[in-house]
């Protein structure tokens, strides 16, 4: 019939949650406490709000929730890793304890990164992959979380953009094991967005499955994204079946987490994709 066929799952451990790659595909959820995010989602510093988005995801289905601090657009000031922390902090130590699902920190600051494992965070997302500060890769292997490594093309010109996705992944995957993660606590994303043309992100969600070649499971973000604006001109708040077709794309592809603001949408998006490339009916 077309499906794929899958031989036993490798199994990832975090916090009390397994991840299975390849029977299915894993959604984490977006919670932005930041007041200039791209996607006009940013709750500032509401904690309440925030906590109330990460409970409603949870329950819509969300595998992982991903709590940022910083806006990662391209025009976005940093902010300093003191305020971030601020944003942070309350968010994840309010949420490790009221979820079922593991909370994921979105930073590249080692120090956010720490006061959020010591909150209650069970996963580390790095959009530098280990290329702005190493040492996360040290509390990931002191924590035993998983991190996601991600490939960031900003500040550099790339003529040909999967070799050089592929190379970025392979230096950021070597700077984690030198530093004491476990392979299989690894997760690989491409970086959609992150310093590349309209034409190569829509070239990274087509040849996604030539990231199998570094054998991690594959995270990939392109809800919302610049991407779909400019294919479909609409602003971010109508960005949802551009996204949907690119999720879908995606995990026919080999994507194994897809990360949405839209949660309940993609979970459905996800479940079909999923009965007709793993053949899995749930």
């Amino acid at each position: 019939m077309g499906m794929e066929t899958h031989r036993d799952p490798v199994i990832m451990r975090c916090g009390s949650m397994e991840f299975r790659w390849g029977e299915r595909t894993y959604v984490m959820g977006i919670i932005n406490v930041t007041p200039d995010s791209f996607s006009g989602d940013g709750l500032g510093d509401d904690v309440e709000a925030a906590v109330a988005q990460g409970k409603r995801f949870a329950a819509e289905g969300a595998d992982i929730l991903d709590v940022g601090g910083e806006s990662t657009r391209p025009e976005a000031k940093p902010v300093s890793a003191e305020e971030e922390m601020r944003r942070v902090i309350p968010v994840v130590e309010r949420l490790a304890g009221r979820v079922s699902v593991p909370v994921s920190v979105d930073t590249y600051r080692y120090e956010v990164a720490k006061q959020a494992l010591a909150a209650g965070a069970q996963m580390i997302n790095d959009i530098w992959g280990l290329q702005h500060d190493p040492r996360l890769a040290e509390l990931a292997a002191q924590y035993q979380v998983p991190i996601v490594l991600m490939s960031n093309q900003r500040n550099k010109k790339c003529e040909d953009i999967m070799p050089e996705v592929i190379a970025s992944l392979t230096k950021s995957m070597a700077l984690a094991t030198e530093r004491g993660v476990p392979l299989q606590n690894i997760i690989i994303d491409p970086g959609v967005g992150f310093g590349k043309t309209l034409e190569q992100n829509l070239e990274i969600v087509w040849r996604l499955d030539e990231l199998k070649c570094l054998n991690r499971p594959i995270l990939i973000g392109t809800s919302r994204k610049s991407m779909i604006g400019l294919v479909l001109n609409v602003p971010p708040d109508q960005r949802l079946e551009g996204t949907a077709a690119t999720v879908a794309i995606s995990i026919a592809k080999g994507a194994d987490i897809v990360r949405v603001h839209d949660v309940a949408q993609m979970v459905r998006v996800c479940r079909m994709s999923d009965a007709v490339v793993r053949g899995r009916v749930r």
